[in-house]
């Protein structure tokens, strides 16, 4: 089976290597230059490595990350330090934080030689998997070729989700944008990890295995704010934060501060695959972040794919005979009828978890912290492993 991969994001390679070691022939065009990847951190909970181990990279996985995260204190703080809810170590489950500079290079590692096409740009012209493709050099000549099945993995401003959806989905700005970064030295976070709430404002911090730490500062804004110096933007907003924000912000340099603005769907999708198209990733059911469920989904689709496919791929077919294509669009429809509920529903929480987080009142925010105060720890984290519980489908 002849595949092509559009978008060489986590999703889209971690979907290239599941389905090139099941035997697919596969190709990843990626618009820019070279895969773009560093400059922040990615949790990864229970689901997300369930489906790395499905894709065969537990290994690779594990060399870079430490489950010593799992023993930190986690849950939310004020900007002065003191907790407001705390969940229970035993109860977290599988934690670990990666660079995604680092998950980038294991799935690139993992692909055979050649599998990755960059500087190429390619356009789903037909949902029979016809594409075209803009290469290096061709100087806006382009070309048509075919493939059995096309991914679309091209991110929140899909291009390929409206040849799939019929329409074109709109990202919808959230009202509020994060700044990432990641310490250049090791930072001492004393055991304490987690989220810490203000007014309007959040700041979230996660150790990396070498010591280093991943943190990310969110702050409402209109969506077109421009700063003269991210950094500084960063420093004077969490001024007064508690230990160690500021050492945090400090030790990453300037111009690996990068904020972005924080947007998911403006509707759900009524599907997922069209023919010979079908959505992966950010293209399906791009969410806000405040979940870490990004890029877990991400994995978990690719997972998903590589299972359903595995029997086709198995048996060397190609889905051009009357029964293959039977076949491949039971596939793509148990894939989607999988997938879709599970995604809305998260994008909805963690959208609504945002909303929650970033109230400027302080009177609802007062009033928030007051409600989260009076959670039981058990609840919370019971809550927390309804999303984070997955297993790949059988077959």
């Amino acid at each position: 089976m002849k595949i092509a991969v559009i978008g060489a994001g986590i999703g889209g390679l971690s979907t290239a290597v599941g389905l090139q070691r099941a035997g697919a022939e596969v190709t990843v065009f990626e618009r820019a230059s070279e895969p773009r990847a560093g400059g922040s951190g990615l949790s990864i909970f229970a689901n997300g490595i369930a489906a790395l181990e499905t894709l065969g990279l537990s290994e690779a996985f594990d060399a870079v990350t430490d489950a010593g995260v799992e023993g930190f204190a986690a849950g939310q703080r004020l900007a002065d330090g003191r907790w407001i809810a705390q969940v229970p170590n035993d109860a977290v489950g599988a934690l670990r934080i990666v660079d995604r500079a680092d998950l980038h290079r294991i799935l690139l590692d993992a692909l055979d030689p050649g599998t990755v096409l960059t500087g190429s740009e390619a356009t789903v012209t037909a949902t029979d998997g016809t594409l075209t493709v803009e290469e290096p050099g061709s100087a806006g000549s382009a070309v048509s070729e075919h493939f059995d099945l096309v991914i679309g993995a091209d991110g929140l401003h899909s291009r390929t989700r409206t040849v799939v959806d019929g329409e074109t989905v709109a990202p919808r700005y959230s009202g509020y944008s994060a700044w990432r970064g990641i310490t250049s030295v090791p930072v001492d976070l004393s055991g304490e990890a987690g989220e810490s709430v203000g007014h309007g404002r959040r700041f979230g911090i996660a150790p990396l295995a070498d010591g280093r730490v991943y943190w990310f500062a969110v702050a409402n804004m209109p969506q077109d704010a421009v700063f003269a110096d991210e950094k500084a933007t960063v420093e004077q907003m969490f001024t007064g934060w508690h230990s160690p924000i500021a050492d945090l912000i400090a030790a990453t340099p300037a111009e690996e501060v990068r904020r972005t603005a924080i947007s998911d769907l403006s509707r759900r999708l009524a599907r997922f695959h069209r023919d010979r198209v079908v959505l992966i990733g950010d293209a399906a059911h791009a969410m806000t972040p405040n979940l870490g469920q990004g890029g877990g989904q991400a994995l978990e689709d690719a997972a998903t794919l590589t299972v359903l496919l595995g029997p086709l791929l198995a048996r060397g077919r190609a889905g051009n005979s009357a029964e293959d294509r039977a076949e491949l669009e039971a596939a793509l429809q148990r894939y989607e009828s999988l997938r879709r509920p599970r995604t809305q529903s998260i994008a909805q929480k963690s959208r609504l978890m945002g909303q929650v987080f970033q109230l400027e009142s302080p009177l609802l925010a007062g009033l928030r912290n007051a409600v989260i105060s009076a959670v039981p720890s058990r609840l919370i984290a019971s809550q927390a492993a309804s999303v984070q519980k997955w297993s790949p489908p059988s077959v």
